[in-house]
């Protein structure tokens, strides 16, 4: 619940810069709302064209649902004040400020983008914070933090009315500061309109979501672009960068010509923040930067690149040494990512969210380093996503991987045989096909002989499986835990 929500309609047209029709003299906005099923009263409704439906359709049951003004692209026949603008989508974003009290000016605001590395390098950062005394809120893929309150999460990046309403829930209960992932599309679509951030952080770009951003180039925009984007005070975030990377080497280039303070890090490049020493095993990471000596739990050469980027980050907070090693030695591990299962068996079994060609090929390459036998890997493929990294997965899987399984991810409204198939022409050599992910587990598990890890990648922190529309409970952590104990009852 935000406590100081409500502006005045007059007051609301001029934020978002609408023309306002005939209204009545006084009328108060509470919240701002866009779906028509959710509209509390005395809220404003954003009528928001889609690409298969249209907000305006959708007003009148808005407005009879206690809705009491209408954000258009175009007036309706509706006896109830509206305001006209250009682009309802940036106008939500616009509106969602003014009525919750601009709430980012209030809060120290972090943000992590890039295809991989997003929400362990926020979990980093939410700890340095914490350890900072900066009273951190924190808004994710897996989870969100409120006044110490965890919640779930819908999405990566909420849509812009639900992001600035939990901003200001994060301001009014009290956080000082907030770690954020932001996600392509939330540029793409606008949703991070108003949004005034203290530092921005890129941690990689490889192949995803090319079914939203059609190319290479509007998915590296979508990801550059809130570096560029100014406050009403003509600042610019402060941005952490990681140069070992050719997209973000190329944006720190960009923002070096526009005087933004940039902060680079890298494992290999040459960068601000790189490691004197660095030390990679299976107990964990051990780094030096500096005077920085930092000895964390997490595992691989990928989760090093998100120690640097949270370090990376810090120094532009201007937090001390000191606070940022006990932050990062703080976190433990994250849920679902590169995580391993607890058990009494002489092999590894990892859960790892890596979805992504170039995701699963770090995984992969991190086990191998730590795997004494055969390496095992067990995946799918999300239905209605990018279907162009099917095959590079599967070539992926069967170059890297000793065993590879094939498996369903969330087909969503796909035939799961058929992703599979997409799969199936990327792999080289031998693989083993189940559709039914609980039994390919079951197969992956059987394989593993001592000194062996299992990889079982796509899904990581998820608790369902969603398929033709129904997601059912399935949790690739519980399915290894109950076959083990089903394995462990047979042999006694």
């Amino acid at each position: 619940m935000v406590k100081s929500a409500a502006i005045e309609l007059v007051d609301l047209s001029v934020a978002i810069a609408a023309e306002i029709t005939a209204h009545p003299a006084s009328v108060s906005i509470d919240e701002v709302a866009y779906d028509s099923r959710d509209v509390p009263a005395g809220s404003v409704f954003v009528c928001v064209p889609g690409q298969e439906v249209d907000g305006h359709t959708f007003a009148e049951a808005a407005v009879d649902a206690g809705a009491v003004a209408l954000i258009v692209e175009r007036e309706l026949e509706y006896d109830v004040p509206q305001l006209i603008v250009k682009d309802s989508r940036r106008a939500m974003g616009l509106a969602a400020d003014a009525v919750y009290g601009a709430p980012t000016r209030d809060i120290e605001l972090v943000g992590v983008t890039g295809t991989n590395g997003k929400t362990t390098t926020t979990f980093l950062v939410y700890a340095i914070l914490a350890a900072a005394g900066r009273r951190p809120g924190l808004l994710g893929t897996i989870e969100r933090r409120i006044g110490g309150e965890r919640r779930g999460a819908v999405r990566t990046t909420p849509e812009a009315a639900d992001l600035q309403r939990a901003f200001a829930e994060i301001r009014d209960a009290g956080d000082r500061s907030c770690a954020m992932e932001v996600s392509s599309h939330a540029a793409a679509m606008q949703r991070l309109v108003a949004t005034r951030f203290r530092v921005l952080a890129f941690t990689n770009l490889t192949q995803d979501h090319l079914d939203f951003h059609r190319s290479m180039d509007a998915y590296f925009q979508a990801k550059r672009d809130p570096f560029f984007a100014q406050d009403e005070a003509g600042n610019r975030p402060h941005a952490a960068v990681n140069v070992g990377d050719p997209y973000g080497k190329q944006l720190a280039e960009e923002l070096g010509t526009i005087g933004s303070r940039v902060v680079t890090f890298s494992l290999d490049s040459p960068a601000d923040i790189s490691p004197d020493e660095i030390l990679i095993e299976w107990q964990g990471t051990s780094l030096v930067v500096g005077d920085l000596a930092v000895r964390s739990e997490l595992r691989g050469r990928f989760n090093a690149e998100n120690l640097l980027a949270a370090i990376a980050i810090a120094r532009l907070l201007d937090i001390p040494d000191d606070m940022t090693k006990r932050g990062l030695e703080h976190v433990k591990g994250v849920p679902g990512r590169f995580e391993a299962i607890k058990h009494d068996r002489p092999f590894t079994v990892i859960v790892d969210y890596a979805h992504t060609p170039d995701a699963l090929a770090t995984v992969l390459r991190s086990a191998r380093a730590i795997c004494d036998g055969s390496l095992i890997c067990l995946f799918g493929c999300g239905g209605e996503r990018d279907p162009s990294k099917r095959a590079p997965m599967g070539e992926t899987a069967s170059e890297l991987a000793d065993h590879v399984i094939v498996t369903s991810d969330n087909p969503r409204s796909e035939r799961a045989e058929a992703i599979i198939e997409d799969i199936l022409d990327g792999i080289v050599g031998p693989s083993h096909v189940e559709v039914d992910r609980g039994k390919a587990i079951e197969h992956a598990i059987g394989l593993a002989a001592p000194g062996d890890v299992v990889i079982l990648a796509g899904k990581g922190h998820e608790t369902g499986q969603e398929i033709d529309g129904t997601v059912t409970p399935f949790d690739d952590r519980e399915i290894v835990s109950a076959v083990l104990e089903r394995e462990g009852r047979s042999s006694s």
